[in-house]
């Protein structure tokens, strides 16, 4: 096993964990902003009011997107088992 090898599956194994990452945060991000500019200009300091949606979206986005997560999880995890085999070379 050589240090190219180890470098190549952190590489891979920190792509994958920022692919299957980034439509949550993306989209928590975008609602964030959104409600923080409906605060500033209202003058409303609600705590629930940024939180909830946040919680909402989160959950609506894991739904629609929790297939393709999965895909993409199973995909890395199949490539890593079908690379134990050189491992002893």
């Amino acid at each position: 096993m050589s240090e190219d090898f180890i470098v190549h599956m952190f590489r891979e194994a920190f792509y994958t964990a920022l692919l299957i990452s980034a439509p949550v945060l993306l989209a928590s991000l975008v609602v964030g902003l959104v409600i923080s500019v409906f605060q500033a200009a209202t003058s409303v300091q609600e705590f629930t009011l940024s939180f909830v949606p946040k919680i909402v979206v989160v959950a609506i986005v894991l739904v629609l997107m929790l297939p393709w997560m999965m895909e993409t999880m199973i995909a890395f995890t199949q490539n890593l088992f079908q690379q134990i085999p050189t491992l002893g070379h």
